[in-house]
């Protein structure tokens, strides 16, 4: 499980250096290699390879006659670029990607459990500050999954 923010730095051939806390486990369950596709919220999803296999079969199923549904697997099946973690822990982004996150120098890393999100910093402050004020507001009612849940 990964979990946790972390900033890190972009250098100009735009490899990302993943945190040393991950190293051993991302090379446990993928021998270091992954793959990292666009999100909607225009930032980066980074899966172990496996977890991504997974996903990847799951979306591929689903009815391409669903006109949604061939654009979520246009955008993340399209997307995704496979990278290694290189001999320094650093992986790869590809410029397309970089581009459509807006990602430049600063970014940060989010543990999502079975996946991590690649943030612009910038972007990524201003969004938590937005999903913190409209929770603040009432925002949108719960779904009922998560009315039972303690934290």
């Amino acid at each position: 499980m990964f979990r946790g923010v972390n900033a890190v730095t972009l250098d100009s051939k735009g490899r990302m250096a993943i945190p040393t806390r991950y190293r051993e486990q991302l090379a446990r369950a993928c021998n270091g290699l992954m793959v990292v596709t666009v999100d909607r919220d225009h930032c980066l999803l980074l899966y172990p390879h496996p977890e991504w296999e997974e996903i990847e079969r799951k979306i591929m199923k689903l009815s391409s006659f669903n006109k949604q549904t061939r654009q979520l697997q246009r955008l993340l099946v399209g997307h995704a670029t496979e990278c290694e973690l290189d001999g320094n822990g650093r992986i790869l982004l590809a410029p397309p990607l970089r581009e459509f996150a807006g990602l430049n120098k600063d970014v940060v890393l989010i543990g999502q459990g079975n996946k991590f999100e690649i943030w612009d910093e910038g972007v990524w402050n201003a969004r938590r500050a937005e999903w913190l004020e409209s929770e603040g507001e009432g925002g949108d009612k719960l779904p009922p999954d998560l009315e039972s849940l303690s934290l």
